[in-house]
């Protein structure tokens, strides 16, 4: 079962849209923890939730619970940790989460589903370790495609 991953860094609206609309995908799963800063442009929640309606013809769901904490996130891009503890930090906070058990995963592979971040690639982006600890705790067959 597929799961996608898109990031809307460094790539302009047309280009993000386009991608959604190929991948035929009908819920964005949006897995930041702010997603009303001034700086994220079309994909500030409520214009991100419209375009995705108006544009995409999919749904917008925000799932705090699939973002890293705000201090986790605050060190590592003061570089107060580097890339290795942040992603053992995270692994370790969706597995004291429980967050397998709090999803309805079945509702992300019954349509094509795409969760959100603000990284460009996935290579070093918690949405692909999302996806990673699914795939190790509750989704063997899950793969994660990244837009």
């Amino acid at each position: 079962m597929e799961v996608y991953t898109i990031g809307f860094t460094k790539r302009p609206a047309a280009d993000f849209f386009g991608a959604l609309e190929r991948a035929g995908i009908r819920l964005l799963v949006d897995v930041r923890l702010h997603n009303v800063s001034q700086l994220a442009g079309y994909s500030k929640r409520d214009d991100l939730a419209f375009f995705l309606q108006r544009v995409v013809g999919s749904a917008y769901e925000h799932r705090v619970d699939l973002a890293p904490t705000a201090e986790m996130l605050d060190a590592y891009r003061k570089h107060i940790i580097g890339w290795q503890e942040y992603e053992r930090q995270f692994l370790d906070l969706m597995a004291h989460r429980r967050v397998e058990s709090a999803l309805d995963l079945g509702a992300w592979t019954s349509q094509p589903t795409v969760l959100l971040c603000s990284e460009p690639t996935a290579q070093r982006c918690h949405r692909r370790l999302v996806l990673e600890h699914l795939g190790r705790t509750v989704a063997p067959e899950l793969q994660a495609v990244h837009l």
